[in-house]
């Protein structure tokens, strides 16, 4: 840990310490949510159906494939299921630019907003949804000027509005097109951010099986992983995505992902064991497929997880498609 993470930390943990009706706030709705999700009763997706070529193409994302590319700690991706685009998140913005990371990247790659047929949040954190300014507001944005999507559905894990989607609240699993479905929400008690509901995308493709998309992985891969498989209705073939493993340190300042983002309390941290045995799940389900963003993982866990699933891994980069056929 560098001097900087470790005044980072000393700092959250007096927040911690100087905020009791915060952490018992954290602990309560922990405590809940655990409960909730004991008592929970998820039944597959009925008539889930299968596309027989899946495209996942990342527009924004903390490392970009070439020089022109613009990589940030954000993450959007364009999924290419059947004959389907959907927008899969709108990236962080953090610099409020116009344009955007994400239209520099689209216009780059040679990615038009008319050509996308929906819209799909993981959850409504600013690296998700296109800065601070939306998450407060329960909205998302493309860049800084508005951009018209022409009343595209959108589907959110909690209630947003958007100026010129439709947006459709998920509220549980449910299928979303041919061999497309949600996992619906799962919840996850993050210390001073307050609970987040998160939703992953599932794929089911032809000769394969269901390939899961996920924004930051907060609900924790054991569950992300089980709920996946019910609502598919059957083992997965891949992973792509997020799944908030920064142990050695946050891509953003002041410790936001590896301290208070980790769904712990503010003096605990995400340890270099539990990235190992996530790792280790990971490459025991037999998956044939892990794509894992860096924009919430740090750069000792990509090589864990590349150590453990060997050619089956691969470091999402902007403008680097993942072909699934």
């Amino acid at each position: 840990m560098s001097l900087q993470d470790k005044r980072y930390a000393i700092y959250w943990a007096l927040m911690g310490i100087t905020r009791p009706s915060r952490t018992r706030e954290f602990l309560r709705a922990r405590k809940n949510i655990d409960r909730a999700h004991g008592q929970a009763s998820v039944d597959p997706v009925g008539d889930l159906g299968s596309v027989s070529r899946l495209m996942v193409l990342p527009l924004v994302d903390f490392y970009p494939g070439t020089d022109s590319l613009a990589g940030e700690s954000g993450v959007s991706y364009l999924v290419t299921a059947g004959d389907r685009k959907i927008l899969f998140d709108v990236g962080c913005n953090e610099l409020n630019e116009e344009p955007s990371p994400l239209r520099r990247n689209m216009e780059t790659l040679g990615i038009s907003i008319e050509n996308i047929d929906a819209v799909f949040i993981s959850h409504c954190h600013l690296d998700h949804v296109g800065g601070r300014r939306n998450q407060v507001h329960k909205t998302f944005s493309i860049s800084r000027e508005s951009v018209d999507l022409g009343g595209i559905p959108a589907f959110v894990p909690t209630p947003m509005t958007h100026p010129s989607a439709q947006t459709e609240f998920v509220a549980g699993p449910r299928k979303l097109g041919e061999g497309l479905a949600s996992t619906g929400p799962l919840d996850r008690a993050i210390w001073f951010m307050g609970p987040v509901a998160e939703q992953a995308l599932v794929v089911n493709v032809k000769d394969k099986g269901p390939v899961m998309i996920v924004g930051c992985g907060h609900p924790q891969l054991p569950r992300l992983v089980e709920r996946a498989e019910v609502v598919a209705g059957a083992p997965l073939y891949g992973i792509i995505g997020g799944l908030h493993f920064p142990v050695t340190g946050s891509r953003v300042g002041k410790g936001r992902q590896n301290i208070i983002g980790n769904g712990k309390l503010p003096w605990q941290r995400i340890t270099r064991g539990e990235a190992r045995e996530a790792a280790g799940m990971l490459a025991r389900l037999d998956l044939r497929l892990v794509a894992l963003s860096a924009h919430d993982s740090c750069d000792w866990t990509l090589g864990i997880f590349e150590d453990a699933l060997g050619d089956r891994y691969r470091t999402i980069k902007v403008g680097e498609e993942i072909v699934v056929v």
